[in-house]
């Protein structure tokens, strides 16, 4: 692997622990701000910008995402996103821990999964073509094929914002990660824009005189700042567990289809390596989609006493407004025979 490559490595796992721990602490913090205000974030409060525990999980998610930044200036996005995932596990297990959050022991094989998929990725990873100014950059991302894209996600976001969430974005989780992964994917390929005009600019080349290199910073700040605002509503409604996974296998998978629309990712790579790259990633979703399956299977089994066997499907789940009930359940202690009734008919 090259040496860009090893760097752009080492900083994406840091970012996966500080990341994944972040999603703890502002867990912690939205959950103590809406008890102490009696509005959630999920509607529309925005008490916890006064709860000191969820800046903490703030600045943890910066430092991060600074090691993030740094890291797709090193090397392709397609390298970088996938090792997301190790986040996912950080998360996980912490959630566990401190959230009361039960991880099924089968997930430690989804744990082992998300390695496994992400060392064939490693593995098998392009070495980036050499960009020598933003000026470069700015025309990979006037092409057509990408300014397509562009313009389907910018479509999409506005359908989800001002259609979907409005009336189903409390109760269906795909909603509020559907608007994070959409910006999400558009953020990277500004945020390698601005960090590779910010890595050649203290090679020596300038590229803070070119418009193209501020273009980029709004661009990067509009779309963090309205990823912030919904996976802030996305945690305070739903489970950690459903809403890590889910934003990760929808980010990942459209900022790798930006990446190679963009960055031409895969030209000069053999047809093989390719598909093992695919296969690493497919291992890596596979591996996140246990994770939150066996979540359920812990869940489920304590209603099993009173309520009889439950064997929801992943589309009822997503879509029948269960992060309340689920709140409900990891919060208050056992639910009641009434609400377990509810629920199997909710499924």
């Amino acid at each position: 692997m090259a040496k860009e490559n090893v760097t752009g490595f080492v900083l994406a796992l840091l970012s996966s622990g500080f990341i994944g721990a972040s999603f703890i602490i502002k867990k912690k913090g939205l959950r103590r701000a809406a008890a102490a205000s009696g509005v959630r974030a999920g509607v529309g409060g925005y008490a916890y910008l006064l709860e000191p525990l969820w800046w903490i999980g703030m600045i943890t998610m910066i430092v991060g995402e600074v090691a993030n930044f740094v890291a797709y200036a090193f090397a392709p996005a397609v390298l970088v996103t996938p090792l997301g995932a190790l986040s996912i596990i950080v998360s996980a297990v912490l959630a566990h821990f401190i959230l009361k959050e039960r991880l099924h022991k089968l997930a430690v094989l989804g744990c082992v999964m998300c390695i496994a998929g992400s060392v064939i990725i490693v593995i098998h990873a392009p070495q980036e073509h050499p960009i020598t100014s933003v000026q470069e950059i700015w025309i990979m991302a006037t092409q057509p094929a990408f300014l397509l894209y562009v313009g389907s996600v910018i479509v999409l976001v506005f359908i989800l914002v001002f259609h979907f969430a409005p009336r189903c974005g409390n109760s269906n989780v795909l909603v509020f990660t559907g608007i994070c992964s959409l910006m999400g994917s558009l953020s990277v390929m500004s945020v390698k824009a601005l960090g590779t005009s910010i890595k050649l600019t203290f090679e020596g080349k300038n590229q803070l005189i070119y418009s193209e290199t501020w273009f980029f910073m709004v661009v990067v700040a509009v779309c963090v700042l309205t990823q912030m605002n919904y996976l802030n509503k996305a945690l305070d409604t739903f489970n950690t567990a459903i809403v890590s996974p889910i934003y990760y296998v929808m980010f990942t998978t459209l900022t790798i289809l930006a990446s190679v629309i963009m960055f031409k990712d895969w030209d000069g790579q053999s047809g093989g390596t390719i598909i093992s790259e695919i296969c690493g990633f497919i291992v890596v979703l596979s591996g996140t989609i246990l994770l939150h399956v066996t979540k359920d299977f812990e869940r489920s089994s304590s209603f099993r006493g009173s309520c009889g066997p439950v064997s929801p499907s992943l589309s009822a789940r997503l879509c029948s407004g269960n992060g309340e009930l689920l709140k409900y359940n990891e919060e208050d202690g056992p639910l009641s025979e009434e609400i377990c009734l509810g629920r199997q008919e909710l499924y």
